[in-house]
């Protein structure tokens, strides 16, 4: 195999590179001749759904209700256009995104602002990717129990939820009580959280006695310092008294934390379990494997939260009309959820924030859109089509492997849109219309619990096997595509040579042992999975503009004028573009905001 040409941004491999030479293959121009080529996308699909579809969408449907269904869908539907022109470059070119987005003009210092940018978003998510697979172990924990400790964690409201309780059970035995000012929608959802905590409170009780006590109590003593702290903070009290108040509020709040985040160590076994068997499967899997794990699990869980939503559908308590999820579709923003009079120490929920957040994770994120051309290059979309040339035949090549790659985006997302709405739908359903916003290790229990009664025990199982489908799936393939992404960051930022094929290798399976350990070791840290979850959402919301600029500079700056798309596919990648601008701007303005205020 002869060694490409010489070229500051091919950083390919020579057994991907279509520089290198090799056979060429002719696309295939059957519809089934298609469909036996797709692959990457499913890839991507099955990296997608874990982190944004089962805990940032879910979390957007209990803090939003049907109100955010539009965004939703926008945010799967519209970064498909910047994906496949993401794509377009790298077939007609032979390069990988970093390469790419590295000739974009801008302050440079070795690569340039987007690359660097784009390694800031990567660090963060790892965090992002330990919330996953610490996601993994929980759901494992939950099913299989091996000390019980999770379990028994779980069985334990937690402090936010304790603080509404008693916030609302007090306001409501009041003569001027807020709650009865408030709207019939939010009396109701607030009416249905109280009783569902107290049934859960009534579980305790008989099962742990003395920590349901334990935790009550301590919850009413953290209230009533807090409320002495903030009572002294606006009478601007001297500075003696604002220390004693505030030890006094670490003490109550660690005591709290005590009884309410004890250390388990269940989920954090599983999730190491989980961490080894990735390592053992990466380290010699190629792509087929892991396009044929990913297959697998995207159908698993594709048929799973189907399955789950029609269940939903049948039972008079969780179903949704026709005319509320057409309500949904209209352009319109959610209210956050009142808190109860005189309670300190959580934050009013902010649906909106969730949202962008999420926005920045559902459908392809930021991460998937960098790495989708490497997925391609590995199933040799590039390679087929051969090294670009003034001849009529790569024209025609080049062009029929890129409808092929059209066809493997759309069907992506079709299968993440469709798990997306699912998601959402239940978190409307089983957690919105019950006033329940769960947080950290209580996502997955919480749904769990809710739908036990109602379905019988097979629907433990039915939802703990679509849960660990899709978490694991996200958390294998992300690493895997995270070897690869890290590896060419080598080459792109002039560490690593660009065409050795073994040091290539070597790499990727040094960083697909070392990075999935990162990732645990983040999770057992003790940070709230859901929090890492949002962070890394909230960077690629971030990142999200930036792409859609490179995208715009390589389709009207450096595509091959020969394979340039239609009028009307340029119309809709600018539109695309517009909405990555405007929810990124959205999301570094609520940033500022929050920062300054």
């Amino acid at each position: 195999m002869s060694q490409p040409n010489e070229n500051d941004h091919d950083t390919l491999p020579p057994s991907m590179d279509p520089a290198a030479g090799g056979e060429v293959v002719e696309p295939p121009k059957d519809f089934i001749g298609i469909l036996k080529r797709l692959g990457p996308g499913l890839i991507i699909a099955g990296s997608i759904v874990g982190s944004g579809e089962l805990i940032a969408t879910t979390k957007t449907g209990a803090q939003a209700g049907m109100t955010l269904l539009w965004l939703v869908i926008i945010g799967c539907v519209i970064k498909v256009f910047v994906q496949i022109e993401l794509g377009r470059y790298t077939i007609s070119h032979g390069e990988t995104t970093l390469a790419a987005l590295d000739r974009v003009p801008g302050p440079r210092m070795r690569v340039n602002w987007i690359v660097w940018f784009w390694l800031i978003m990567m660090l963060v998510g790892l965090g992002q990717v330990g919330g996953i697979v610490g996601g993994v172990g929980q759901a494992l924990a939950l099913a299989f129990p091996i000390k019980g400790d999770y379990v028994e964690a779980i069985s334990v409201p937690s402090e936010k939820e304790l603080k509404r309780y008693i916030g609302w059970n007090d306001d409501m035995a009041s003569e001027n009580s807020v709650f009865s000012g408030l709207s019939e929608v939010d009396q109701d959802r607030i009416t249905k959280g109280r009783d569902l905590l107290k049934a859960k409170l009534d579980k305790l009780n008989k099962s742990q006695p003395q920590m349901n006590e334990k935790a009550l109590a301590a919850v009413r003593a953290l209230i009533v310092v807090e409320r002495e702290q903030h009572d002294a903070q606006e009478a601007n009290a001297d500075a003696a008294s604002l220390e004693k108040l505030n030890s006094a509020v670490e003490a109550a709040g660690k005591e709290v934390k005590t009884l309410t985040e004890p250390k388990t160590y269940d989920d954090k076994i599983w999730a190491a379990i989980v961490t080894l068997i990735t390592i053992a499967i990466l380290f010699r899997g190629g792509y087929g494997l892991i396009q044929n794990f990913s297959t697998v699990l995207v159908v698993t869980f594709t048929f799973v939260t189907i399955g789950n939503v029609i269940a939903l559908q049948l039972k008079p308590e969780f179903s949704m009309s026709i005319s509320e999820i057409l309500g949904g579709l209209w352009f319109s923003l959610p209210d956050s959820t009142p808190l109860p009079p005189g309670i300190y120490g959580i934050e009013t929920d902010d649906p909106v924030a969730t949202a962008l957040a999420t926005f920045g994770i559902i459908g392809v994120g930021a991460s998937e859109l960098v790495m989708y051309p490497y997925w391609c290059l590995e199933k040799g979309y590039a390679k087929y089509a051969g090294p670009r040339s003034s001849e009529q035949s790569w024209v025609d090549r080049a062009r029929g492997w890129m409808k092929v790659m059209h066809y493997d985006a759309f069907a992506s997302m079709l299968i993440y849109t469709t798990a997306t709405l699912a998601f959402f739908l239940m978190g409307v359903a089983v957690m919105y219309e019950q006033g329940l916003d769960p947080e950290g290790s209580r996502m997955t229990s919480t749904l769990l619990e809710q739908y036990v009664p109602v379905f019988g025990t097979y629907a433990k199982w039915l939802f703990l096997a679509g849960a660990i489908a899709v978490l694991y799936s996200t958390f294998l393939v992300s690493m895997a595509g995270f070897g690869r992404i890290y590896t060419d960051a080598l080459k792109v930022y002039g560490l690593l040579d660009h065409h050795d094929e073994k040091k290539h290798n070597r790499w990727v399976s040094i960083f697909c042992t070392v990075l999935p350990l990162i990732c645990l070791a983040v999770f057992c840290t003790g940070i709230d999975p859901t929090q890492l979850v949002l962070l890394g959402g909230t960077m690629q919301a971030l990142m999200l503009p930036i792409l859609g600029l490179g995208a715009l500079y390589m389709r009207f700056k450096l595509t091959d004028a020969r394979l340039k798309p239609s009028g009307a596919w340029d119309l809709l990648l600018i539109i695309s573009c517009l909405g990555l601008a405007i929810s990124g701007g959205w999301k570094l303005y609520g940033i500022v905001v929050k920062l300054l205020g």
